[in-house]
């Protein structure tokens, strides 16, 4: 791969899309991290000095992004809150649409990737809306902003910021052009560059991984994506949890793998309620804060596969409840019309 980035972007083509913006607010070429963030680009990947300096130079600062990095909802809502963002009755609605109108396609990466269809739909509903809200800020200038002007992850969004130029040249994009959230993830699914380089597939046969226009595309990714990080096929994600008197609170929210067997946390204090878990099942205890108080709640492995996705347990759950949703919705008989007399 890195064999055909070490080609020299095509100056006349990019430059021909690349002007400089009379809006912005920051000229990240000159940036005090800008000089070793091109040098590594040119000396690393090939690409061009003058081409990346021109596209730094068009990107934009934009305080809203630092704003809106600041207070996710998976930080400032509660549980009971939060779920209301996801659970609503259109996002159900057109979740059951969206499998309808791609049903061959999800049956496909079903089978192809073991991923049931009402998760990949799920996320794709929560992500965008199904496609609806794929995102508003360019990329660039949300890359850069993170990237350059974020301290608290500016390490992480300057790799994605390098992904992203990389992406481009692969797929020969503008790198201006491009729209997504204001963390600069992108399409249907909402892929990070270095999660669209590594997971994205072109599930139609075009040739072309487009996770940005093509749904098809966008179902074999997100379903690629948890096959990679080792979803189970067949197996659960979560169960409603009952504690025990001096149950132990530190086991509570880990966000790593599980690794306590059943077993063990039933002798933490937490039991399923209404379902029997072989003993060596690793499970997770987790707590939400909700309407009537806490309630817990134990997640399987694949639980932590959707956080792979997004690191909030509230998001996780919020993926499960809307599948499990549309899922009914979609296995449930339209009612039958009624004859007129």
């Amino acid at each position: 791969m890195f064999s055909t980035l070490k080609k020299v972007f095509s100056t006349t083509a990019l430059a021909a899309v690349i002007t400089a913006s009379p809006l912005a607010l920051a000229d990240y070429s000159e940036h005090p991290e800008a000089k070793a963030f091109i040098a590594k680009m040119v000396n690393e990947y090939g690409l061009s000095e003058k081409e990346v300096v021109r596209i730094l130079k068009d990107a934009n600062k934009q305080q809203s992004i630092l704003d809106a990095i600041a207070r996710p909802a998976e930080k400032t809502k509660p549980w009971f809150e939060y779920r209301n963002i996801f659970l609503g009755e259109s996002r159900i609605t057109q979740g059951v649409e969206f499998w309808a109108e791609n049903a061959d396609t999800l049956a496909k990466a079903s089978k192809e990737f073991g991923v049931p269809e009402q998760i990949i739909v799920a996320i794709i509903g929560v992500e965008t809306r199904y496609g609806r809200h794929a995102g508003s800020y360019r990329v660039i200038d949300a890359l850069t902003t993170l990237g350059f002007d974020y301290p608290p992850r500016s390490t992480f969004f300057a790799k994605e910021l390098e992904n992203f130029l990389l992406l481009t040249t692969e797929q020969k994009q503008n790198p201006l052009a491009l729209k997504g959230s204001y963390a600069g993830a992108m399409g249907y699914g909402q892929f990070m560059p270095s999660s669209y380089r590594a997971y994205a597939v072109d599930f139609d046969g075009d040739k072309k991984a487009d996770i940005w226009n093509n749904p098809k595309d966008a179902i074999g990714s997100v379903a690629n994506y948890f096959r990679a990080h080792k979803w189970q096929t067949g197996e659960p994600v979560m169960v409603r949890a009952r504690i025990a008197e001096g149950y132990d609170e530190s086991i509570l929210d880990s966000r790593s793998r599980p690794s306590l067997t059943a077993t063990e946390v039933a002798a933490k204090g937490f039991t399923p309620v209404d379902v029997e878990i072989p003993g060596d099942t690793k499970v997770m205890p987790i707590a939400y804060d909700g309407e009537k108080g806490k309630e817990y709640w134990l997640g399987y492995d694949n639980f932590y596969v959707i956080t792979r996705y997004n690191r909030s347990h509230m998001y996780a759950r919020a993926v499960w409840e809307l599948s499990e949703e549309i899922l009914y919705r979609h296995n449930s008989p339209a009612p039958a019309s009624v004859a007129t007399p």
